[in-house]
């Protein structure tokens, strides 16, 4: 049984597994839907902030980080999950432009191997370098 959507419902990720934010979160991308959090920054000051999320990825380090238009700022930023308090998520779509360099690219892989491939050569650019380099 597939869980419903909920839209501008108020979630505490303290309640809640931090499985469930990242796929709702997720979910928020692929709808282009706008997200408001509640945000504790650096320097533990809390803000309330509507964004678009553009991409979520896995730095080198293993952190999970979201990429997203503040409409706050007006200009992409980086959010990491463990410091969102609450989020909603809403009816209302993207409205902000995304800067050139910030687009996101789909890759089509035909098999695993590119898939794997192509995750590497994100997250590690020089890798592949380096392993023709020393074959």
């Amino acid at each position: 049984m597939t869980k419903k959507f909920k839209f501008n419902s108020m979630n505490h990720t303290a309640r809640q597994a931090s499985t469930r934010t990242l796929s709702d979160l997720i979910r928020a991308m692929d709808g282009k839907w706008a997200t408001t959090i509640t945000y504790i920054d650096r320097d533990g000051e809390e803000s309330v902030r509507t964004i678009e999320i553009h991409d979520i990825r896995t730095t080198s380090k293993g952190r999970i980080i979201v990429r997203a238009m503040c409409r706050t700022r007006g200009e992409m930023r980086t959010f990491y999950p463990e410091q969102i308090v609450t989020y909603t998520i809403h009816r209302m779509r993207f409205v902000l432009d995304t800067p050139v360099d910030e687009t996101h690219f789909v890759h089509m892989a035909e098999t695993p191997a590119e898939m794997v491939a192509l995750e590497l050569d994100r997250d590690y650019p020089d890798l592949l370098k380096q392993m023709v380099l020393a074959a």
